[in-house]
């Protein structure tokens, strides 16, 4: 139990390398095991490529030995056509005599089909090794296939006396950092790993954010932005048509190279918006508005996951930051700053 422990962490490892390039997929890691030697390994590298098991099977010099050979994986392996061939057809066809599963599919078109095929062509299965850590790995997929809408992430920064920015009226429209290099290194890694971020006009006025991936290697989020009434002059940095950018309003739906508009009914507008991310395949989202924008999902319940980085400054007076009425379930230092995590159970 022990060494089957291991080989399925090590599954997850590989899984992880996938972070931000394989969404709306889920991250999958494979290791396949030979009298207790580990033969081939691989992850699900990009979306619309080989899945984690073939890459695994590929590696494999000396083909004979699959025949025999336990395959281990943190997610429920596909029996279905899509961008690629069924895994579980593959597993078969190499000899694979059994599969060890961290975690069943829940989408529509797995659900435990993957588990019956295997088992229905005399493939011993074992399902729920490291549960709880596969299911983590893969919170955004989950959440998106059970809940029909994005995983959604609150991440704001405050000061140390509960400030996140100063007053700004009649103050010069610029970034006012709370937070370190450090952090602001981080917050990149962090897009880097959502297929979208959101904003609200005023920080757009406020902070002409870039909502990029420019610290980091990575793809660029998507980015929404919330602009009812089309307040937003075109000079500013998400019109530059970087990477594609949703203004969700209330008067216009028109497309302008890579800006899309779309016309929502003020009623239910985050709603309406999160189903047309659900339609886009946006699996997730970073929310890094201000205040109004945050607090609007956090009263609505709209959120999963919140990250609140507080800095080493003090302000007395500003705009107070959003409240969470939950106790964060996990504190770091990151360089000079405090990183809290919050789950929305």
């Amino acid at each position: 139990m022990k060494q089957d422990n291991t080989y399925m962490a090590r599954c997850l490892e590989l899984a992880r390398k996938g972070a931000g390039f394989v969404s709306p997929n889920p991250m999958v890691g494979c290791v396949i095991v030979y009298k207790n030697r580990i033969i081939g390994e691989g992850y699900h590298q990009k979306y619309g490529e080989n899945h984690a098991e073939v890459n695994a099977i590929n590696m494999v010099k000396n083909k004979r030995e699959l025949e025999g050979a336990t395959l281990y994986v943190n997610l429920e392996p596909c029996c279905h056509f899509g961008k690629t061939p069924p895994c579980c057809h593959l597993i078969v066809k190499v000899g694979i005599s059994s599969v060890v599963i961290g975690s069943k599919d829940n989408s529509k078109k797995v659900n435990g089909l993957g588990i019956k095929y295997l088992q229905e062509n005399n493939v011993k299965v074992k399902v729920d090794l490291l549960k709880k850590e596969c299911l983590e790995v893969n919170k955004r997929f989950f959440t998106y296939h059970q809940k029909n809408r994005p995983y959604i992430i609150l991440k704001w920064a405050e000061t140390k006396d509960g400030f996140m920015d100063i007053f700004r009226k009649g103050k010069k429209k610029e970034i006012n950092w709370i937070s370190s290099e450090n952090s602001k290194t981080l917050v990149h890694q962090w897009r880097a790993h959502e297929d979208a971020i959101l904003v609200g006009r005023t920080t757009v006025e406020n902070d002409n954010p870039k909502l990029t991936v420019r610290e980091v290697k990575g793809i660029n989020p998507v980015r929404v932005i919330l602009d009812p009434n089309l307040k937003l002059g075109s000079d500013y940095n998400i019109f530059d048509n970087s990477s594609k950018t949703i203004i969700a309003n209330l008067i216009v739906e028109e497309k302008k190279d890579n800006i899309f508009y779309l016309k929502f009914k003020e009623k239910d507008m985050i709603l309406n918006l999160l189903n047309y991310l659900y339609q886009m395949e946006i699996s997730s989202i970073i929310i890094e508005g201000g205040f109004k924008t945050i607090t609007s999902f956090i009263n609505n319940n709209y959120w999963d996951e919140a990250r609140v980085i507080v800095g080493d400054k003090l302000f007395k007076n500003g705009l107070k930051s959003p409240v969470l009425n939950k106790k964060w379930i996990s504190k770091d230092e990151i360089g000079q700053d405090t990183l809290l995590k919050y789950l929305n159970d």
